[in-house]
Order: C-alpha cells, then sequence, then structure tokens
C-alpha cells in the first residue's frame, strides 16, 4: 500500500525523534509528512535534522493553528494513495498500521479507525476522558444511525482521493467528529479494528480539553444537517 503518515506536530520535542523512529521501524510508509502547527519548543530545530532525509518532509506553520488545520494541510499535501494519521506523542503504536490496513486490501473498507474500545489492550486512566468519548460516540451513532465505537480515535486510515472530495473546515480537535460526521453521510464503509492505546496525563503534555467534547458535539449536530 503507497501510504503517506500525515503526523501532526506542536511543541512534541520530547517524543517526536522516538515516533518517527517507530514509523520508519514497520517499513511501510513511503513517506511520513510532518505538519509542524507553529511549536514554541525545540520541535523545529529537531525536524531540521530529517532535511536531507528520503522518507520525512516536513511543512511549517508559523503560527499555531490547531490539530485540524494541520491534518487538513497533511491530507491536501500527501503524495501517496492512501494516508494515516498518527500523533506524535506516543499515545498510538505504529505497530498496528498492519491491522489497519488490512480492511482496505481485502477491498471490504474505505477508511478504517483504529478503535480503543475493541477489547485491546490500553493505559486504564483518566476515565471522564473515556465517558465523554462514549458520550461523542453515542450521539454519532444515534444521529447517523451507525454503530462505531470509537469515534473520537485518531488513528483513521483512508483514501486520500476520496477524503480530498469532501470540504474540511475544522481547525481544531473538531477534526474528528467532522470528518466522522462527513464520511458517514457520505456512505463510505468504515471499518473498526482494535489497537492497543496509552494514553499521557495531562502533565505529560495531553493537549485535549473539556470545551473540546463541547465543540464536538455541536459539530456533530451541525454537520448532520449541513455540509
Amino acid at each position: 500500500m503507497d501510504l503517506t503518515v500525515i503526523m501532526p506536530v506542536f511543541n512534541e520535542e520530547k517524543t517526536l525523534r522516538e515516533i518517527i523512529s517507530k514509523v520508519k521501524e514497520t517499513g511501510l510508509a513511503n513517506e511520513i509528512l510532518v505538519v509542524d502547527d507553529g511549536s514554541t519548543d525545540g520541535t523545529k530545530e529537531i525536524l531540521k535534522e530529517y532535511q536531507d532525509d528520503p522518507v520525512v518532509r516536513v511543512i511549517t506553520s508559523e503560527k499555531n493553528e490547531g490539530k485540524g488545520a494541520a491534518v487538513r494541510k497533511g491530507i491536501l499535501n500527501a503524495r501517496c494513495e492512501y494516508a494515516i494519521i498518527q500523533d506524535a506523542d506516543l499515545e498510538y503504536n505504529p505497530k498496528f498500521y498492519p491491522v489497519l490496513m488490512q480492511p482496505i486490501k481485502d477491498g471490504i473498507a474505505d477508511v478504517v479507525y483504529g478503535s480503543r474500545f475493541l477489547g485491546s489492550a490500553r493505559r486504564p486512566i483518566l476515565f471522564w476522558n473515556m465517558v465523554a468519548n462514549k458520550i461523542l460516540t453515542f450521539t454519532t451513532n444515534i444521529l447517523y444511525n451507525n454503530i462505531l465505537s470509537d469515534m473520537e480515535t485518531g488513528y483513521k486510515l483512508f483514501k486520500v482521493s476520496m477524503v480530498r472530495e469532501i470540504p474540511l473546515h475544522a481547525h481544531g480537535f473538531d477534526f474528528e467528529p467532522e470528518f466522522t460526521a462527513k464520511v458517514l453521510k457520505r456512505k463510505f464503509r468504515i471499518y473498526e479494528v482494535p489497537i492497543d492505546f496509552t494514553p499521557r496525563y495531562y502533565t505529560e503534555g495531553k493537549k485535549i480539553k473539556a470545551k473540546d467534547g463541547f465543540v464536538a458535539l455541536w459539530t456533530l449536530i451541525k454537520y448532520r444537517f449541513v455540509d
């Protein structure tokens, strides 16, 4: 599979080298497209180490626009036929790329979600984050008549040309509900596979906040009726 790994990055100097190394170790990424979203720590300096790397390509924003904006830039600039979104914080493990790729190889999916709630291993922390996730996923299923288990997952694999035809507007963490809403409305075949998950504490750099849950809820409702 011709694969671009879209990696939105904002102030991830502690984990950036390790996650790039882990992606490379899979041997599956034809391109690692790092979108630096206006980082103010040492991220920019670290990325200079990859300027001659044949696999790593860097897009830099001068100001922080949000994860959604970074992912959209990645989708527009991806050079491969398929893309997967890979956060730089080590919460998601690239060893699951083959699992995510298989449903598309089998011809049974257009988009594949890596679900954190289908029985695979996970670090058991952040109860209220899980509750918010369950509520948002349940709302998604009601509004769009589906049975997803993890709408908010960061692991989404898709055919680039199909997604480029979708008008996406998200700037922040509202990317996940907007993407899901519009994919479901277009009747794309979504397939979920179980993945391991190692969430960070907020003291470790986790960025999503409670207000993002309310934004996600409004996004789901809004895109049920408009596009």
